[in-house]
């Protein structure tokens, strides 16, 4: 069964028998039905009763009914309420808009609108370049979806998007002070999708594509950094693949093995895949097998998709005709972007010694990480609860934060590499371990790391152009 997870908090108001040893009853009762309790509050306390509210993290919607079961069968003692802390969180969204400014007086007013701000339209107007300075597009991105692949859950479309792009605009606030707004979209045509953002475009100062599906995301991907004068970053691609080339030059050099003579078995060749693995190919990765549902893919059919027929070209150098499972036997590192429990314990064991696994499909891994530790050296997902977390939040918010400062129009191969490499040098030698691959989500340096390194592989490149 699947580990209890913070995702799934419920908090329980509970009617008991007032007594010496009722909460530990309750805290006992809960326990033994599979919940991680993590606070127990007396809200109210009669002669006779008292009011109970025990929070706990449970699996899912199935197992907390059957905490609340558990608790109704001790004497006496009635579950008055659930409450899904989760859902509580996203009552009402998650965002809000507030003004940098004080309007307190008139003088202000005039000042921040009419009649002071016809002069500041004015200025833009006869410099359009003014904008970047003078409104919010110096720090404001937009976070734009259609909803078609979001997380691990497929086409659930723009509104039910939603949320998640409310979250990724949070921690864009959170870790890097970057301004992001929710853009979902209600349609799935490649060139309303391209025109729609580019209409858009003037109040933005960058583009984060999110949760598109593939291959319709390469083409509005490549089109809007062509057509457009701010940054478009794909996060799906460019994020993960940032992300997962940090883990693993710290997992190489926890194994002493180098990128170059392993062997790397990617699961997925979407949008995530396809990123991750040029960029591998990028540090001197040699032998990448890349498997979609079919298998492997390789040269012996002929790939209508350009990305396909891109991987079978520069992939998997043996030809290896074979499916993921068979893949798998003597492979060094796992990768995985694609679905839930597609590989098992036996799959694991085939691997090389001192193997290196990503399980990071969301929010069911690949394999059970538990299962791939009895085999593997080192083990990775994208949760939260299981060491090693790879999560795209260690790049985005400093990559974009380094963008906007920078003023650059473009991202660039080195742009990428600088960022994976500012991660990975957040986890000192000293503490690096099979546990600590990659920093914690919340170290407070991070994306200040990334947004440097970021803006000075900009210079760089921009002296290049220039010389």
């Amino acid at each position: 069964m699947a580990n209890p997870s913070p995702g799934n908090s419920i908090t329980l108001r509970v009617s008991a028998p007032s007594n010496f040893t009722v909460t530990s009853e309750l805290a006992a009762a809960a326990a033994a039905a599979g919940a991680a309790v993590t606070a127990l509050d007396v809200t109210e306390s009669h002669h006779e009763s008292i009011i109970v509210d025990i929070t706990a993290n449970t699996t899912d919607d199935a197992h907390a009914e059957r905490v609340r079961d558990a608790l109704e069968a001790l004497d006496g003692v009635s579950v008055l309420h659930v409450s899904d802390r989760t859902f509580l969180m996203h009552l009402g969204g998650k965002l809000e808009v507030v003004p940098k400014v004080a309007l307190r007086n008139r003088d202000d007013l005039s000042r921040a609108y009419t009649p002071g701000v016809a002069r500041v339209c004015m200025a833009i107007a006869e410099d359009p370049a003014a904008a970047r300075n003078l409104t919010i597009k110096r720090n404001t991105i937009a976070v734009v979806t259609d909803g078609t692949a979001v997380l691990g859950l497929g086409d659930i479309g723009p509104a039910a998007a939603l949320p998640v792009m409310e979250g990724k605009a949070a921690l864009f606030k959170q870790f890097a002070n970057v301004d992001a707004w929710p853009v979902c979209l209600d349609t799935k045509d490649t060139e309303e999708i391209i025109m729609i953002v580019k209409a858009l475009a003037p109040v933005y100062g960058g583009i984060n594509l999110e949760d598109i599906a593939a291959p319709r995301c390469f083409e509005i991907e490549r089109r809007l950094r062509e057509e457009l004068d701010i940054p478009v970053f794909h996060d799906d691609q460019h994020g993960t693949a940032i992300v997962t080339l940090a883990a693993l030059t710290n997992a190489l050099k926890v194994v002493d093995k180098k990128i170059h003579d392993v062997k790397i078995v990617v699961a997925g060749v979407g949008a995530a895949g396809n990123a991750i693995i040029q960029l591998l190919i990028a540090q001197g990765a040699t032998n990448i097998v890349a498997c979609g549902r079919s298998g492997a893919v390789h040269r012996n059919e002929e790939h209508t998709d350009a990305h396909r027929a891109w991987l079978a070209e520069n992939t998997n150098p043996d030809n290896f005709t074979g499916t993921l499972h068979e893949a798998m036997d003597g492979a060094d590192v796992f990768i995985g972007v694609s679905g839930p429990n597609v590989l098992g314990e036996e799959q694991i064991a085939a691997m090389a010694k001192d193997a290196i696994v990503f399980a990071m499909a969301n929010p069911t891994p690949e394999v059970d990480p538990v299962l791939a530790s009895r085999h593997a050296a080192v083990v990775a997902t994208g949760r939260s609860d299981f060491p090693n977390q790879i999560n795209n939040v260690l790049a985005f918010p400093g990559f974009f934060r380094g963008l906007l400062d920078a003023g650059v129009s473009d991202i660039t191969g080195d742009m990428l590499v600088a960022a994976a490499s500012a991660i990975a040098n957040r986890v000192d030698a000293s503490e690096l371990n099979a546990s600590f691959i990659i920093p914690s989500v919340f170290d407070p340096h991070v994306a200040a790391d990334v947004a440097s390194a970021v803006a000075a592989a900009a210079a760089t490149s921009n002296e290049r152009t220039q010389s």
